[in-house]
């Protein structure tokens, strides 16, 4: 008898290691597993509920509490998926005025976003190489080429700003309206009969909303939608050489691309815009362009 006690206490002293949770966890027998060995009994005494990982769970004979927390996702993560822009509230009163036709209250001032706008619109005139365009695409040194070319680069601040919510959205109107303004001008200055000239002004416009719901379209699909817009808008059906589709497709996606490396509140306040060239000498050279400076009064 006094053999077999002796026994029992070699096997029992021996630390065992049980699995909780997938790891195993050192357990020494207490002093009621001793005399249920000495009774013959080997088995650990059981909770009358089962363990869960979430919880703290406390093991008999183990003066320890596992404390294990898990944190789930219901959406796997991807590393192409970009942030959304958030969508602005409007209240119930704003909604009625806007469908009145008037422009409800803006995020900024509508005289700061109206100065942006003209600089905007005059970064499209003035900082667009005219001349490049005449020489790359072919087209005769006319008051309608010029047209075009101020017509596209208008469209693509258009596709810009819309981005930016109510406030993008009434600056989208006022680009449009100083565009009209200038084209009226222009064509006062070069002499041009005011009965034409309004004629002329109405047939624009009409081709105008065409050439913007056509470019949308096209930016919105692959590089041969986007080559057909421009054949029928830009070229007006007119270009024979593929290369100067390809150069133009190049120069609007590239384009589009940098104006959306801008950042939104710096065009609102400023609209300080600035153009790649039609043909990259230094492709190397796209990069994020630099926040423009400004001072307290958006100016």
């Amino acid at each position: 008898m006094a053999l077999l006690v002796r026994v029992l206490r070699t096997q029992i002293s021996i630390s065992q290691w049980v699995p909780v949770c997938n790891r195993l966890v050192l357990v020494s027998p207490t002093q009621g597993q001793w005399s249920r060995a000495l009774s013959g009994t080997s088995q650990w005494s059981q909770t009358s509920q089962p363990l869960a990982c979430g919880g703290s769970e406390e093991i008999p004979g183990v003066d320890i509490q596992l404390n294990r927390r898990y944190h789930t996702t219901n959406k796997l993560s991807n590393i192409q998926d970009s942030p959304q822009p958030v969508e602005e509230k409007v209240g119930a009163l704003t909604k009625i005025i806007e469908a009145m036709g008037f422009t409800g209250p803006l995020k900024y001032s509508k005289w700061k976003i109206k100065i942006a706008a003209l600089r905007m619109y005059t970064s499209c005139v003035e900082k667009t190489d005219f001349e490049e365009f005449f020489l790359r695409c072919q087209m005769p040194d006319t008051f309608n080429s010029w047209f075009l070319i101020t017509l596209l680069h208008v469209w693509m601040c258009l596709v810009r700003m819309k981005q930016e919510g109510r406030s993008g959205k009434y600056m989208c109107r006022i680009i449009v309206h100083f565009m009209w303004e200038d084209v009226e001008q222009r064509g006062r200055i070069m002499g041009v009969n005011p009965y034409i000239l309004k004629k002329n002004i109405m047939l624009m416009t009409n081709n105008f909303y065409a050439a913007i719901l056509g470019y949308d379209e096209g930016i919105l699909s692959d590089d041969r939608g986007l080559a057909a817009a421009l054949w029928r808008t830009f070229f007006n059906q007119k270009c024979e050489d593929p290369r100067q589709l390809e150069l133009l497709v190049e120069y609007v996606r590239k384009q589009i691309q940098y104006l959306d490396s801008m950042n939104g509140e710096d065009l609102l306040l400023t609209g300080e815009v600035s153009w790649r060239p039609l043909v990259e000498k230094n492709p190397q050279s796209i990069l994020k362009p630099h926040s423009p400076t400004y001072n307290d009064e958006g100016l």
